[in-house]
């Protein structure tokens, strides 16, 4: 601290630091030091210290329930996400019913996204579409009109250019009494507005659409049910609340998926429904017809999982198995469905194996597939993994709140209702003195207090018998309202009949919600009335086949194993073909070829050996089976083979002999090839020393070899002398080197004399 400044208070030192240039007051400084020390203390004694990975934690917490409470999970009592139920309850207060015609998905998004669902147009016009795709839903929610997609994985027009509007069976089953205050309604996003925090379900809409949906940490993937066994399940749950997952599954046989097909585990369900997790087989249909004495297979129905491009996709892989000729018998593949539904025709050739076609599509393809069951909801608040009886029985109890509160508000409407019509008949037998207190008084509220309490004070009546009468009068002050705005018309002879007979029925009303509230089995009667009703009226066929079928196999001796011709050319392309194309292009093929096998067959392995000392491992049945002018594959994309730091030294057929391995420091072995019989793609094919690299790989022949140095030394031994060896041992002498000599080259023909191996050779 400099001499200018070393007098200056801790306030005007702090400030001097921040700012150069700051000229404090030269009045009242220590008492500013003081109030900035007491302040400083102050702000000193409200600091919190929180671990800060504490913080963070809890608040990541709180973003993942969000996510997963407010956004991504269904709730079990409606079956719906929230985007969803706001979907839904906005085209419900738009007035676009099932009767009304249809409006823009462009004016259902805006108006949900601006009063109930602040998160972008995209999600809420993704949803709108998923819930009119009758493709993904048993029973689609919304009434779409115009391209809402298709099953092979076309996208839905923009929402300015389709429509939509509700389906009956959601008016029914999902808003039926919504009025009725049978739920509980909360404020929107910014307070401007009410939502129901739930929809007044009347049917387990989970089970029956299914739901699927990613949140943090977990998701959820149900699906589709069959409503009539659902409903038989439900009733089944109301009628005996003990009822377990075994129980139910008498009614539920297992999925329907709306694309049908079958699922292939049957034994596996009952576990599968009480864990609430595991994996459903699911397969696609096929049929077998003849076309012109041609076998072909017809797919008629396809797993769920293969909506969208999955079909795309499928028949990609068909026609890959049939080039690779996995499946030589398909000839052709079309895609001939329409919206009368799947069809994928896949043409055969005469006389072939069709049960075995069909296997190789179950085991190779999405023909088979598998739909990961996980029947995550919310319920009570918070995510909860549910058996079928539990989801079933959350529901129940939902129907127990929702038609109690519904008869509970219908009574009180009645007794009003019952109330006012009580009033006015009693009225009707006193209007003529109701007409001389209404003429008589000078306001309404003097009337109203006369007809509620009898005061007749500053009323002008014509006869003292009409104001005695008026004393009298006790009318409540809901029927003094009522008789105060009483049209003349009603006291014509007919309205006054309809008004006694409206009467009767809002008693018998009374006394059936009261029956319904005072007994629960009463209650329950009702619902099940109900549950039978919906049954009735949206009861459809079961589209998917339950069954336990063993596990597709195709076993290796059923697999054909093709005669082939493998043709490595100078770019290390490679490509397998049929001999007899190879014979008539035999000339161009050598011509270009690095390396050919001229009679290996699709069962068999190539083995790449490099001068790393590295064997890299080929199926033939792995290269494309085509003709002489396809270009092939790279070896690499086929095998553990990197061209960038490695060179290929030679390529063998595994044929149970053996190889004679070079390198090039001067070291020599046979290996039986066998070694390399493995089902790794790289494997170490021999042990180099410090700069050594691999020279020549040759098969054993029983003859001699020849070794040549860079520097000119020659050596020529029979092969018997070279010592058997592991792919993991370096080798013997072959020929010893002088200095920094190193063999060059390594070759079968030669008409030098034969020596002992590991000799210096002759220069």
């Amino acid at each position: 601290m400099t001499k200018k400044n070393e007098n200056k208070t801790e306030f005007e030192q702090m400030s001097l630091n921040l700012n150069p240039d700051f000229d404090p007051p030269k009045a009242d400084g220590k008492k500013r030091a003081k109030k900035t020390r007491e302040a400083l203390k102050e702000i000193d004694e409200k600091i919190i210290e929180v671990e800060y990975s504490e913080i963070m934690q809890k608040n990541y917490l709180d973003y993942s329930m969000s996510v997963i409470t407010a956004r991504a999970l269904p709730d079990v009592r409606d079956g719906l996400k929230p985007v969803q139920r706001r979907i839904i309850y906005d085209m419900h207060e738009l007035g676009v019913g099932a009767d009304k015609p249809y409006r823009k998905v462009a004016r259902i998004v805006g108006d949900t996204m601006g009063k109930y669902h602040p998160h972008g147009d995209g999600s809420i016009s993704g949803a709108l579409v998923n819930l009119a795709q009758d493709f993904r839903n048993n029973n689609p929610l919304v009434d779409g009109h115009g391209n809402f997609g298709s099953i092979e994985g076309d996208s839905a027009a923009a929402m300015r250019y389709i429509e939509a509007r509700m389906m009956p069976f959601t008016e029914d089953v999902l808003l039926r009494d919504i009025k009725e205050n049978t739920v509980d309604f909360i404020s929107n996003y910014d307070e401007t507005e009410k939502e129901p925090a739930i929809l007044p379900a009347r049917l387990p809409n989970l089970l029956i659409n299914g739901c699927e949906g990613i949140a943090v940490g977990m998701a959820t993937n149900i699906p589709m049910h069959n409503i009539t066994e659902v409903v038989d399940a439900a009733i089944c749950k109301l009628e005996n609340e003990d009822a377990e997952t075994m129980d139910l599954m008498r009614f539920v046989a297992g999925p329907d998926f709306p694309t049908g097909g079958i699922v292939a585990n049957a034994e596996d369900l009952p576990f599968i429904y009480e864990s609430g997790s595991g994996k459903i087989r699911i397969r696609g249909k096929v049929d077998i017809e003849k076309e012109a004495g041609k076998p072909r297979i017809v797919i008629s129905e396809i797993p769920y999982t293969m909506i969208g491009e999955g079909i795309g996709k499928f028949m990609q892989q068909v026609a890959a198995l049939a080039e690779t000729k996995v499946l030589p018998e398909v000839s052709d593949i079309t895609n001939q469905s329409s919206k009368d539904g799947i069809r994928i025709v896949i043409d055969l050739k005469k006389d072939s194996d069709t049960q075995r076609v069909i296997n190789i599509l179950y085991k190779k393809t999405k023909l088979e597939d598998t739909f990961g069951y996980n029947c995550l909801a919310i319920s009570e608040g918070k995510p909860e993994t549910m058996s079928l009886a539990g989801l079933l029985g959350a529901f129940i109890r939902f129907q127990y709140e929702i038609y109690t509160r519904r008869f509970n508000n219908l009574l009180e409407k009645a007794r009003k209702k019952a109330e006012i019509d009580e009033g006015l008949l009693r009225a009707i037998d006193v209007i003529d003195t109701i007409i001389e207190v209404l003429r008589g008084s000078r306001t309404v509220a003097q009337a109203k207090d006369c007809l509620m309490h009898g005061s007749t004070k500053d009323i002008l009546f014509r006869t003292e018998k009409a104001k005695n009468e008026a004393k009298c009068f006790t009318f409540t002050q809901i029927q003094a309202e009522s008789i105060l705005e009483l049209r003349l018309q009603r006291l014509v002879g007919l309205e006054l009949t309809v008004i006694r007979e409206d009467y009767e029925k809002v008693k018998k009303s009374i006394k059936r919600y009261e029956r319904l509230l005072g007994s629960k089995t009463e209650m329950r009667k009702e619902i099940r009335e109900e549950l039978l009703s919906l049954k009735a009226k949206y009861s459809v066929p079961r589209k998917t086949m339950i069954a336990q079928l063993e596990e597709t196999e195709v076993p290796k001796e059923e697999e054909m194993i093709l005669p082939a011709v493998v043709v490595v050319d100078r770019f290390y392309y490679i490509k397998a073909m049929d001999p007899a194309v190879y014979e008539k292009n035999r000339e161009q093929l050598e011509s270009d070829a690095r390396f050919v096998f001229a009679k290996t067959s699709t069962d068999k392995k190539l083995i790449i050996f490099t001068d790393t000392g590295k064997a890299h491992v080929l199926k033939v049945k792995d290269l494309p089976y085509g003709k002489a002018k396809d270009k092939g594959i790279p070896l690499e994309s086929v095998s553990g083979y990197n061209g960038k730091i490695e060179k290929v030294i030679a390529i063998h057929e595994l044929l149970g002999g053996e190889l004679i391995f070079v390198s090039s420091d001067g070291y020599v072995k046979r290996v039986s090839d066998l070694e390399f019989d493995v089902t790794r793609k790289s494997i170490e094919s021999t042990k180099l020393t410090d700069g050594a690299e691999v020279i020549s790989v040759i098969r054993f022949t029983g003859d001699t070899v020849q070794l040549t140095s860079a520097a000119g030394y020659r050596i020529r031994f029979k092969q018997e002398d070279i010592p058997v060896q592991g792919k993991v041992a370096r080798g013997a002498t072959g020929l010893k080197l002088k200095g920094t000599d190193k063999v060059a080259e390594a070759s079968l023909e030669s008409r030098m004399r034969i020596t002992k191996r590991g000799g210096s050779g002759i220069k």
